[in-house]
């Protein structure tokens, strides 16, 4: 049974493709969700212009505000060709006569460059913000006009305006937690994403040991059936475990990912692997060609991986869709895993996503079962 599952695992990383796919790119993909979605990501601000002493008054601001890494470009060419090819999440362009302008109560223009995605509106939101707290005393100034300029804006500084007194009160539980990270949510759907995904995939060996008739002279010596199928289920069930173990050692080492209580991690772990051997067992058994199994291995692993959550975070989900997404075994997986990070959880609190998963795996690797062995004897 040993011999079995070790030559499943060879078979796995002697195609160097599964080296990349199994190993390099789901490190890639959490270092890019997870940046993506927090963790510290400041968006580049192009400013073209801004040497004159309140343009750069406006630039310091724009520096210190902590919402953006403001980069200076050469003029407002460099800045447009900056956003258009993604270098710059948006630009500013400071015009030359922009001291003048409001020296002289003159109206003026910043224009501001950004393509249509939600960093590049929220950025912009940012700027206004900035733009409207530095240029306040000059607009104040120009609305008296009696004096200097220099002493309007002073005297402007000088101003206390009585304000509101405004109190936040924060209702209920956050739904995640700020000591949750997130490299930590990323790796989790990663986690299993690939793990289901390559065990379908990875079904593609399954048919090869087939096709070139391995099986049947396993069945030729003196080694049981049973042992030939526990050999396979193991086998599968072992490629499914090194994908998973990769990510989470990986994502650990790299991003500092918390998995939450060992053993409940480490639990959920196998009973996902589990699912992953016992799905991969049955494809395997069912397809009779390496395109077909990879072909749909994709389809179902993606369509599940989507419908489960680990594509879009399920708490975005309306509550039709995420009584629909239980009927995927990743939504349970996820479901245990938030318990772990989310709410401090052990492994007795996670037992019914254990319980659920077990089932899962316990009906998917009997109905493999049944299948490779009509497909050996027949």
């Amino acid at each position: 049974m040993i011999a079995i599952a070790w030559v499943n695992l060879v078979m796995l990383f002697r195609d160097r493709t599964n080296v990349f796919f199994v190993v390099v790119f789901p490190i890639v993909l959490i270092m890019v969700f997870g940046l993506s979605f927090g963790s510290g990501f400041s968006p580049r601000l192009g400013v073209a212009g801004g040497s004159t002493p309140l343009a750069a008054e406006l630039v310091t601001a724009l520096e210190t505000s902590g919402r953006m890494q403001v980069v200076r470009v050469g003029d407002a060419e460099e800045a447009r060709e900056g956003v258009e090819r993604g270098r710059l999440a948006a630009a500013l362009i400071i015009p030359d006569g922009y001291d003048r302008a409001l020296t002289r109560y003159v109206p003026v223009t910043l224009s501001f460059i950004s393509r249509q995605e939600p960093d590049a509106l929220q950025l912009g939101a940012a700027v206004r913000s900035v733009v409207n707290q530095v240029t306040m005393p000059a607009r104040a100034a120009a609305y008296v006009r009696e004096g200097s300029f220099d002493e309007l804006v002073r005297r402007a500084g000088q101003v206390s305006v009585p304000g509101i007194a405004v109190r936040f009160t924060a209702l209920g539980a956050a739904t995640i937690p700020r000591n949750v990270s997130s490299f930590d949510i990323a790796a989790t759907s990663q986690l299993l994403l690939f793990t289901f995904l390559t065990s379908l995939t990875g079904a593609a060996a399954l048919i090869e040991t087939r096709r070139l008739g391995l099986s049947r002279r396993m069945y030729a010596a003196p080694v049981s059936s049973r042992t030939i199928l526990l050999g396979e289920a193991a086998g599968r069930v072992a490629v499914a475990l090194t994908q998973a173990l990769i990510i989470m050692v990986g994502s650990g080492l790299l991003f500092g990912v918390r998995w939450g209580d060992p053993l409940g991690a480490a639990a959920l772990v196998l009973a996902f692997s589990l699912v992953g051997g016992g799905a991969a067992m049955l494809l395997g058994s069912a397809l009779r060609t390496g395109q077909q199994a990879v072909s749909v291995g994709l389809l179902v692993g993606l369509g599940l991986a989507a419908i489960g959550g680990t594509m879009a975070p399920i708490d975005f989900f309306p509550e039709t869709m995420r009584r629909l997404a239980h009927v995927t075994p990743h939504a349970w997986a996820l479901d245990g895993f938030a318990e772990l990070l989310r709410r401090d959880g052990t492994i007795a609190d996670v037992l019914p996503q254990l319980g659920v998963l077990i089932a899962f795996a316990a009906i998917l690797f009997a109905l493999g079962a049944w299948r490779l062995r009509a497909a050996l004897t027949r």
